[in-house]
């Protein structure tokens, strides 16, 4: 496909420009085009910090069309474009200054490359004249960042800028999708461009998976006694929701999803088994036990690694995605059906016949998670079980609303219990595991979706780690409701110390008066007192115009019960 260069217009936002003849002659600075190209690519929001370096990037958001957000901290900024880029599938932008702004961005960026979502991350540099001397705050981003991204480069050349900022975003888009990065240099960011223009997008047409790869599933599948899909965050890029629905019903086959593939099939949908992915032996466990073939869909291998469900590498495995499979000696699938996600599906499903096969002995498996999930509908013990904060927090929420899920023990238990009918309403960060993300990446979700209702799930640790972005949710105008799990301690990692060595050690911590932290900041703070108090308060929380913050104590005695539990379960099917 060609790619054809667009003119600037005459009179632009960011500078004026001269027509001359077919060819435009433009007085922009490189930091001007760059925002040309942003503006080009449809980007809505920058999230980031001011800095010395990055200050004509800055002067040229300010006349534009696109909508700076100043963050309280760079992590924050990339946390944010990160939940942005999952949700839209259009990449999320963060911009941060050189040395510490760009080492704090990191995180979120590694965040986004792991869990798949699309993000261009811009830094500040020093002028190119001072790279070749120890230098104040210098580092080579390009070096630093080359492990957390897709692709990344600098700027050295003006005029080179429509085509890296095209090739950023289309790489960033582009299954599997992922963070890129790009250095500025402060000289060359101040420098003309005579000669400037963008870039069209370039059509990127599906592609599609062959006729022989169709019908060798599809007999596959016919042929098996207990199949199994697997399903993850690639069917949900792909929109492949209802098309998967309709297989597994019209296939009679039962559906597991991945922590990142929650709501790809509705949770009330009786061949829906629910989550799998936690560590610990779970009734999803017996339905990989029973199977005869899994049926992987959009699955990545780092949302949960084969090795835990396929351990000798004996169940066959059908791998229906958008690149091949990836290497692993537990992963090794009989037949790849590489392209179109929901086309494959529908192709498969018209060579299927499984008229004449046994019901699925994992349906079981459904009754045993369904029974598990409704035990704490009415247990009304202080502290609130995990279980039972989940389940209250599940009636509360519409169908179209989302949860953001930080990480640490609430994670497992949000993974396990909180359970979805639509795709993308419970993000959870899994590939990377990031701590903090759920307060930044409910502010997007916010300005993503501003008709639903938004919940930031965390612990008392991941809370701290970005709670100043309240303020920015308040500034910006998003408000959402922040609900910690309250403990006084890393939940998650007395809960490993425990099941291994009986003990924990240097998990205590004190906290602040949350709700008075909140009023501080011109928040709503919420207490429960009681199990019966949740879900008015959520309701009094959610109903509020600024953001709101509910402190909840909660009984983490569940863990290890849990882990007792899973250590005595035995398979009914």
């Amino acid at each position: 496909m060609t790619i054809s260069p667009i003119a600037i217009p005459q009179t632009t936002k960011t500078g004026p420009a001269i027509q001359s003849g077919h060819h435009l002659i433009s007085q922009l600075t490189t930091a001007e085009l760059i925002v040309q190209c942003l503006e080009n690519e449809g980007v809505e929001y920058v999230f980031g910090l001011p800095g010395e370096e990055n200050l004509h990037l800055l002067q040229a958001l300010k006349s534009s069309s696109i909508q700076f957000i100043t963050t309280r901290h760079e992590q924050g900024a990339a946390f944010m474009a990160d939940v942005y880029g999952r949700l839209t599938g259009k990449a999320g932008v963060c911009l941060s200054t050189l040395g510490p702004g760009a080492t704090n961005l990191m995180t979120g960026v590694a965040d986004a490359n792991l869990d798949g979502a699309p993000l261009v991350a811009i830094t500040g540099q020093v002028g190119t004249d001072r790279m070749h001397i120890e230098s104040h705050q210098y580092l080579d981003l390009v070096a630093m960042f080359d492990p957390v991204t897709k692709w990344n480069t600098q700027i050295v050349r003006p005029t080179n800028t429509p085509e890296i900022i095209r090739k950023a975003f289309k790489l960033a888009q582009r299954e599997k999708p992922g963070a890129v990065h790009i250095d500025v240099p402060e000289n060359i960011a101040a420098m003309s461009v005579s000669d400037a223009f963008t870039l069209a997008k370039d059509a990127q047409e599906p592609i599609y998976a062959s006729f022989r790869s169709f019908n060798h599933a599809a007999s596959t599948i016919s042929k098996a006694r207990q199949p199994l899909i697997l399903v993850g965050n690639g069917a949900i890029r792909a929109n492949a929701s209802e098309v998967l629905t309709e297989f597994a019903t019209q296939l009679e086959i039962p559906v597991v999803n991945t922590f990142m593939g929650k709501g790809v099939i509705p949770y009330t949908h009786p061949l829906a088994l629910w989550t799998v992915g936690l560590k610990q032996r779970d009734h999803v466990s017996c339905a990989f036990e029973q199977a005869d073939l899994i049926i992987a869909v959009g699955y990545d291998l780092i949302e949960y690694s084969p090795k835990k469900w396929n351990p000798n590498g004996q169940i066959p495995i059908i791998h229906i995605g958008t690149q091949p499979a990836e290497i692993d000696s537990s992963y090794i699938p009989l037949v790849e059906v590489v392209g179109d996600i929901a086309d494959s599906l529908g192709e498969i499903m018209k060579r299927a016949d499984r008229t004449s096969k046994p019901k699925p002995a994992a349906i079981q498996v459904r009754a045993d998670v369904v029974a598990e999930y409704e035990r704490y509908a009415d247990d009304q013990e202080f502290p609130i079980k995990p279980q039972k904060l989940i389940y209250d927090l599940r009636q509360v929420m519409g169908p179209e609303d989302i949860v953001i899920s930080d990480v640490g023990a609430h994670k497992m238990w949000m993974a396990r219990h909180y359970h979805c009918d639509r795709p993308n309403t419970c993000l959870i960060s899994n590939g990377f595991a990031a701590m903090g993300i759920a307060i930044p990446g409910a502010l997007a979700a916010k300005l993503v979706h501003p008709e639903r209702r938004v919940v930031a799930v965390t612990g008392d640790g991941g809370f701290m780690m970005n709670s100043q972005e309240l303020e920015t949710a308040l500034r910006v105008g998003t408000p959402f409701v922040t609900l910690i799990f309250n403990d006084q301690a890393y939940g998650l990692i007395e809960w490993k110390q425990m099941n291994q060595f009986g003990e924990s050690a240097f998990i205590n911590f004190t906290n602040p008066d949350f709700v008075k932290l909140a009023e501080s900041m011109g928040l709503k703070g919420y207490r429960v007192a009681s199990t019966g108090d949740l879900i008015p308060t959520l309701e009094e929380a959610l109903a509020q115009d600024v953001p709101a913050v509910i402190d909840c104590p909660v009984d983490y005695r569940e863990n290890l019960r849990f882990s007792q539990q899973s250590g005595e379960l035995a398979c009914k099917i």
